[in-house]
C-alpha cells in the first residue's frame, strides 16, 4: 500500500503505542483480554530516515471492550503515542492510575511501562502509532 505524506506527517505526529501481545518488562507478551487492532498504515522508516533500517512507523485503531486489558507491558525500544476516540481507558504506570477519555494523549517511551484496563461500560478505542523493529 502505497503512504501518502499526509499519512507520514500524522503517523509521525499522531502517535499511538499500545501493542496487542507487546514485550513486558520480562520479555513476555503480557495477558491481554477483550482487546482488537487493526491495522491502518506503516511506513518502512529505512528509506525515510538515515539510522532507521530495521524500524517502521506503525498505526493501529486498538479497542479494549468493557473489562478487557492489557498486562503490564514495557515500551523499551518502542516508543510512540495514543489518542483516545471514544470511552474511557485507565492507565497504571509506577503504581499510579489516570483515567483518559475522548481527545486525551499520552506519551510512551524507553521508561514506560504500564498496564491499560477499560473499568468503563462502553468499548474504548484508540489510535496506537508506534516505531517498532520490523518483524
Amino acid at each position: 500500500m502505497k503512504t501518502s505524506g499526509a499519512v507520514r506527517f500524522a503517523g509521525l505526529f499522531l502517535g499511538l503505542a499500545v501493542t496487542v501481545g507487546a514485550g513486558s518488562a520480562s520479555g513476555q507478551a503480557p495477558e491481554t483480554r477483550g482487546v482488537s487492532a487493526r491495522l491502518l498504515q506503516t511506513v518502512d522508516l529505512g528509506p525515510e530516515i538515515e539510522g532507521m533500517a530495521g524500524r517502521q512507523l506503525r498505526m493501529r485503531i486498538v479497542t479494549l471492550e468493557p473489562g478487557g486489558f492489557f498486562g503490564t507491558h514495557s515500551h523499551k525500544d518502542r516508543p510512540g503515542t495514543v489518542y483516545i476516540v471514544s470511552g474511557t481507558i485507565t492507565e497504571t504506570r509506577n503504581g499510579v492510575a489516570r483515567e483518559y477519555g475522548p481527545g486525551d494523549t499520552w506519551l510512551e517511551n524507553k521508561e514506560t511501562s504500564h498496564r491499560l484496563d477499560n473499568k468503563g461500560t462502553t468499548p474504548a478505542t484508540f489510535i496506537a502509532v508506534d516505531i517498532l523493529k520490523t518483524p
